[in-house]
């Protein structure tokens, strides 16, 4: 039995090689209109061409038929590729050939695979595979449409890797997602076995056989019946924008108190829009007809915050000539928002405990009291258990107000908010500025969903607003509007004159890092530079002088030190072509 376990930092050579070998074989013919891997004709198709296909399926057959649709398919294209590779590359092995899967995936632009532990025994039809999948272009769709639900969404995925391995192996091996990032997880994984090893009834390998859709309108009726639930949910959110399971766990929670009294107490980072779920339970309580007062505690002096909140007769500070309410009276009978709660001061303090114990409020330089019907909802985004401990915040105070405590998640942790906020952001920003753009381009969108975010929403607000501003009238907003710094850096593939594979030409500054990282010494790097401008002059050495830099006898001399050998036919056709 042949067992292989690889981590990421290792690849056998053969598997390399043989990468190489498929990814020179892509060629683009664009007189003819044509794209070919090998001989074999490849298309090209837009993402949103796709993710459109895929989203009216699942709304007029439901997620188990699109399913099972999508699986087929997958795996009519796994098998179709597996029979090209191994005609591409006759003489590679068979693990060679089952890793080469996932790349010819990636070289789809479909998803970034790796093939993390494989065992197989193809006379005793043993197989096992353990894989994962990073930049799931099914998992990206599922998320940007739909939001994160509890089933795997790599429908077509799946079936390609089932088909490739049946197609390498002679048997029937059925591969499953137990974890799928529009579920939430890092990554998505897959285990491959042979289908005989699940069992004729598994789900997955039922995906195999076609379903008469006819026969089961009874079924469509109730996936329709389930999707209206979903709008009402959505339409339940409000103003509220998101999608992420994070988001309806926090919009639950908070809608089991917003009928009641029970005071809020909202944590988490700055940005991440604490005061828009506090109007919600506002909006969706039995005070929703009361007012809703704002307060950031951290925005006010000290000296004032105190008058601020509760209020001052006449006389109580200099230049106070009239009585003024504060905001709990203002907010009588309605909702009181006090965001950056750990910015009060101690007197503000005994103050705030005693309207949470009575219901009264006493106004600075006053002596008489008033009761007020007010709701508290408490944000911040500091550890008040912290400020308890380090004598900061009043322990009864705290204990008063984390009643019924909300975490809101940075938006870094729910990122399938964050293209449903795009296009609230978008719409209101071009309101706002009068502009009309058509929305993001594809990888200006990826680069949103890959950001971290120390801002959170109102970051991404700025953002978008920066990016209306920025891109054409009536164009796309592209990732050089947005003014993200990327994460990581890339390395492009382009296709040169000849239609082949190739990197994209690096800034000096990368040139000299990849020489640094994957040349030996300066001699290598030498006879590398002279091999390669040989190689593109066609081993005509006058212009290969020329690309270096180098005079006729210069490059002569580097040649002969270096060993360098010209082949017989090159050195002809270049001295042809010199004579011409």
């Amino acid at each position: 039995m042949h067992n292989a376990e690889k981590n990421n930092s290792w690849r056998p050579a053969r598997t390399a090689s043989a990468v190489q070998q498929l990814r020179r074989l892509l060629r683009f013919r664009q007189d003819e209109g044509q794209i070919w891997l090998g001989e074999h004709r490849m298309v090209l198709l837009h993402a949103e061409h796709l993710r459109g296909l895929r989203a009216e399926l699942i709304a007029t057959l439901g997620s188990r038929r699109t399913q099972g649709i999508l699986f087929r398919m997958g795996f009519a294209s796994g098998r179709s590729d597996a029979a090209l590779v191994r005609s591409l590359l006759p003489e590679a092995d068979i693990e060679t050939l089952l890793h080469l899967g996932p790349e010819m995936h990636g070289l789809q632009g479909v998803v970034v695979g790796s093939v993390d532990k494989i065992e197989f025994d193809v006379a005793k039809g043993h197989f096992f595979c353990d894989g994962s999948w990073r930049k799931s272009w099914e998992s990206e769709s599922q998320l940007e449409q739909f939001g994160e639900t509890f089933e795997s969404a790599c429908f077509s995925q799946t079936g390609y890797a089932s088909g490739y391995a049946t197609a390498l192996l002679g048997e029937l091996i059925v591969f499953k997602e137990i974890a799928c990032m529009s579920c939430g997880a890092p990554v998505c994984r897959i285990v491959g076995r042979p289908a005989a090893a699940w069992g004729e009834d598994d789900p997955f390998v039922k995906l195999l056989e076609p379903h008469n859709v006819g026969a089961e309108l009874i079924e469509l009726r109730e996936q329709v019946a389930e999707l209206s639930k979903q709008l009402n949910v959505r339409r339940e959110q409000g103003e509220l924008i998101g999608a992420s399971k994070k988001f309806c766990d926090t919009l639950r929670l908070l809608a089991k108190a917003a009928p009641s009294t029970v005071t809020i107490l909202l944590t988490g980072e700055t940005g991440v829009g604490k005061e828009a779920f506090a109007r919600w339970v506002h909006t969706n309580s039995s005070r929703a007809k009361g007012p809703f007062v704002a307060v950031n505690c951290g925005a006010i002096p000290e000296e004032l915050l105190e008058s601020e909140l509760f209020g001052a007769e006449a006389g109580a500070y200099t230049g106070s000539k009239t009585a003024r309410p504060g905001r709990f009276e203002r907010a009588d009978g309605g909702t009181i928002l006090l965001d950056e709660l750990g910015e009060l001061s101690p007197a503000a303090q005994v103050k705030l405990l005693r309207v949470l114990q009575t219901g009264e409020v006493e106004r600075l330089g006053g002596v008489k009291t008033r009761l007020v019907d007010v709701r508290i909802i408490a944000a911040t985004n500091a550890n008040l258990q912290e400020a308890v401990a380090e004598r900061r915040f009043r322990s009864d105070l705290f204990y008063r107000l984390n009643t019924f405590p909300v975490h809101v998640a940075p938006l870094r942790e729910r990122r399938a908010d964050i293209l449903p906020l795009v296009d609230f952001f978008l719409a209101k920003a071009q309101a706002k500025h009068g502009k009309s753009v058509s929305g993001l381009s594809d990888m200006a969108a990826n680069s949103l969903v890959g950001h971290d975010w120390p801002g959170n929403v109102r970051e991404l607000e700025n953002l978008i607003e920066r990016g209306v501003l920025l891109a054409p009238e009536g164009g796309e907003i592209g990732v050089e509007h947005l003014g993200l710094t990327p994460a990581t850096s890339h390395r492009d593939a382009i296709f040169d004159q000849d239609g082949l594979l190739c990197e994209a030409a690096a800034s000096d500054g990368d040139c000299v890092d990849i020489a640094l990282t994957q040349m030996k010494s300066l001699d290598a790097l030498e006879k590398t530079l002279i091999e390669r401008s040989l190689t593109k002059s066609r081993g005509n050495v006058a212009a290969a002088a020329r690309m270096l830099g180098l005079s006729r006898a210069q490059l002569d001399y580097r040649i002969k030190a270096n060993g360098i050998c010209i082949a017989r036919e090159s050195q002809t056709a270049g001295k042809a072509r010199s004579k011409n």
